[in-house]
């Protein structure tokens, strides 16, 4: 009987006071909704992509004020796609060299996934400002104006902080692609990254290897292998993590000395380290037709036009120098930053500072002009 007495209760329709509440209710949700999301895109309240609003990614669930608090975790979580990211380490004098490389890239529709480790506050800050959360610096910041250029003690500090980097991303559960940014992207990488090898990597030899070469570890005529550091893809495996605790290793043996007939650099303490690791981690030279290295890729018309459509990334290095390295990508086309810089996601740049790594001349304007360098610095 209780029961039956409840049920004309229960079916009552809703009273007048009742609706105005509802309304009210829902208004006040409009008119918050109203409010948060114009404030939603900042870049401080989500990290908007310039390049695609319909298919930006999902904003981090934090708000960065500074971007010197912004942490690799936070970074690599953002940015990482299907458990992968891709990385390059810059600082602010090649800045041009990375808008080339993300060009590329951008043609593969692989950008998402980049992490730009800055080496400096100037390009930390740049980035961010352009295409915001996909930048990130690990402390310490190096000088922005000191020489970069190969042999330099700036480019060995530079590069010897590389492993770590890698290794740090890598004990964050993600696989990781490290590129030098004076690469371009000619065809996508990831094709070629199949099986489930802890580390692939590409010689830097300009000696022509047969279609169908060996994939293992390489060795030159004296036993030494000359393995590229500057472009290697890590799985997030024991034996990834071993090499690279073992190439940290090898490069903290071998400290910078201006004395010293041959300068170390990151490169020869990596293959040590793959020396070293041999049975123990499994690695994967990739086909020389799609890796060249530069100095087979610009140096030999006729191995380029035999392996005509085979390339993949294009690296410019055996030669030394900013200025050189442009006038190479621009001979051969593969300076895209004048024409396409649209299809950046950081657009067209204008540079605060010269756009010279030259280290007699960086001495120079170092005595010359102090002033005007630390009136510059506070400007970045």
């Amino acid at each position: 009987m209780a029961q039956q007495q409840q049920r004309p209760i229960l079916n009552r329709p809703i009273s007048f006071i009742n609706r105005n509440g509802l309304f009210l209710l829902l208004l006040a949700l409009l008119v918050l909704l109203g409010v948060y999301l114009p404030l939603s895109e900042s870049p401080l309240f989500m990290f908007q992509n310039r390049t695609s609003s319909s298919s930006s990614p999902p904003s981090p669930p934090f708000v960065v004020s500074d971007w010197r608090d912004y942490s690799l975790a936070q970074a690599a979580k953002f940015v990482a796609k299907n458990g992968t990211v891709i990385v390059c380490a810059v600082s602010y004098p090649f800045l041009p060299f990375l808008n080339n490389w993300l060009i590329s890239i951008s043609r593969q529709k692989h950008h998402e996934k980049v992490l730009v480790i800055a080496e400096d506050y100037a390009l930390l800050y740049k980035v961010n400002e352009k295409w915001p959360g996909h930048a990130v610096l690990i402390p310490p910041a190096l000088d922005p104006k000191a020489a970069h250029h190969f042999g330099s003690q700036g480019f060995y500090n530079l590069t010897s902080r590389r492993p770590q980097h890698l290794l740090d991303i890598l004990e964050l559960g993600y696989n990781v692609m490290y590129n030098d940014v004076d690469m371009v992207w000619l065809q996508d990488p990831f094709k070629y990254l199949q099986g489930g090898h802890d580390v692939y990597f590409m010689d830097d030899m300009t000696a022509i290897k047969t279609l169908n070469h060996s994939h293992g570890l390489p060795t030159s005529r004296n036993g030494v292998t000359y393995v590229c550091s500057c472009m290697i893809f890590l799985r997030c495996t024991s034996g990834a993590k071993l090499l690279l605790k073992k190439w940290v290793e090898e490069i903290r043996a071998q400290p910078w000395s201006n004395t010293e007939a041959k300068k170390p650099h990151d490169q020869p303490a990596f293959n040590r380290a793959l020396h070293k690791t041999t049975h123990q981690v499994d690695v994967y030279l990739l086909p020389q037709s799609a890796f060249p290295s530069g100095g087979l890729y610009f140096k030999n018309k006729k191995w380029v036009n035999e392996t005509k459509g085979k390339h993949v990334i294009v690296h410019n290095n055996y030669i030394v120098g900013y200025n050189q390295k442009l006038k190479r990508f621009q001979d051969f086309g593969l300076w895209l930053v004048d024409d396409f810089s649209h299809e950046s996601p950081l657009g067209k740049l204008e540079l605060v500072q010269e756009q010279n790594t030259d280290e007699e001349k960086q001495k120079e304007r170092g005595r010359k002009q102090t002033e005007n360098r630390g009136q510059k610095q506070n400007i970045l």
